[in-house]
């Protein structure tokens, strides 16, 4: 695949390198790139793939841009709030470089739609944020024999690696089994440094374009850790293990599976439909009306200082979740309680607690506070 005048002038810093040169500059143009994600770590990624010259990128999200993924999705604008994210990036990546094919995909990646989407391409990048997803995305290529570049972010950590069948440990072999639903708070819950995906985005670019060129040492069984606060980078090796269920040697999952289930999400559906666990719930709207009718009731904030200086709901009392055990005193199980957090799901960890310690009259805020923002009162920010 030869280049043009415009591609020759355009790569010309590539084409004096030796290890990039014409010939790995045409493996550019040739390759095709799928980007699971258009967010943290897929912006990053996208917009230097895109410089690189990669000739067919593939972008899978289905969401819609929103103003909070502004502080860290570089690839979108301001302009860009409410429009679905491939869409605001491919046309990003236009006015990058239009010589790169973008293909977009606008729906949840799924088992059922996986091998269709990715047979196409040669690497997949992984930018999600969640478990299934992941495993998903790793049994899939081992399937089919394609390498995997995987990062994660939360805070100021970040992690990279690369996961290639055949020559290397899978996800699986490093993360055998997923944490239990809710272990692991989300960027949304526990934050993220705006920066970090920009970091830890680049570097499985870089590894993008090695694998493509055939040039360096891959992160092939070595996990790569970074800590922002500190600015340190260190790497742990890691070897594929005989046993896996999925890349061993005598291999027990040797077709796709119900990937909610496997990380536990369809079970705790499951019992909250049958009643079992059953966290008993109360709507934004419905708790307004307790507090016009001056209904007595104690309202408990489980979200972290930092948090509850952004908003508050009216009359709260703050006991960050990590406290509520040896803070229980502090409330009496004969009052009517209702618990708060951003979104819902610290607060029904808590809720859950609660009840286990003999509270019968507790009720969780479904949506968080950010249904008391949208539903309620919009002057209570949004974050």
């Amino acid at each position: 695949m030869s280049l043009s005048q415009d591609e020759i002038l355009r790569y010309s810093r590539h084409l004096i390198m030796p290890e990039v040169g014409v010939e790995g500059q045409e493996k550019l143009k040739a390759a095709k790139v799928l980007l699971i994600g258009s967010g943290g770590l897929g912006s990053p990624a996208a917009l230097y793939l895109a410089a690189a010259g990669i000739g067919t990128i593939g972008l899978v999200d289905f969401d819609r841009v929103d103003f909070s993924n502004l502080q860290r999705q570089i690839i979108h604008s301001t302009k860009s709030v409410g429009r679905p994210k491939v869409e605001s990036a491919k046309e990003r990546l236009a006015e990058i470089n239009p010589n790169v094919k973008v293909v977009t995909y606008d729906e949840m990646l799924t088992k059922d739609n996986i091998m269709r989407i990715l047979k196409d391409y040669d690497i997949l990048l992984d930018g999600t944020d969640n478990f299934q997803t992941r495993y998903l995305v790793n049994d899939a290529c081992v399937f089919t024999k394609k390498p995997f570049v995987y990062g994660s972010i939360f805070r100021f950590d970040g992690q990279a690696t690369v996961f290639y069948p055949g020559r290397g440990p899978c996800y699986r072999c490093l993360f055998a089994e997923p944490p239990p639903p809710g272990m692991v708070p989300s960027c949304a819950e526990g934050g993220v440094l705006g920066i970090l995906p920009g970091v830890i985005g680049v570097i499985q670019a870089t590894e993008v374009v090695k694998l493509i060129i055939g040039k360096g040492e891959p992160l092939i069984g070595r996990l790569m850790l970074y800590d922002a606060l500190k600015m340190t980078l260190r790497e742990v090796k890691f070897r594929r293990n005989p046993k896996c269920p999925v890349c061993g040697d005598n291999p027990s999952i040797k077709e796709l599976i119900d990937y909610d289930a496997f990380c536990g999400l369809a079970r705790g559906q499951e019992e909250k439909s049958n009643g079992a666990k059953m966290i008993p719930e109360i709507s934004a709207k419905e708790l307004k009306a307790m507090m016009d009718k001056k209904e007595k009731f104690i309202l408990v904030d489980v979200r972290e200082p930092n948090e509850f200086q952004i908003n508050r709901i009216p009359g709260a009392k703050l006991i960050p979740l990590g406290n509520i055990p040896e803070r229980v005193h502090e409330l009496d199980s004969a009052d009517n309680i209702v618990v708060n957090c951003h979104f819902g799901g610290r607060s029904a960890k808590a809720v859950e607690f609660l009840q286990k310690m003999g509270f019968k009259k507790v009720k969780n805020l479904a949506g968080g506070i950010d249904a008391w923002s949208q539903d309620v009162d919009p002057s209570c920010p949004r974050y």
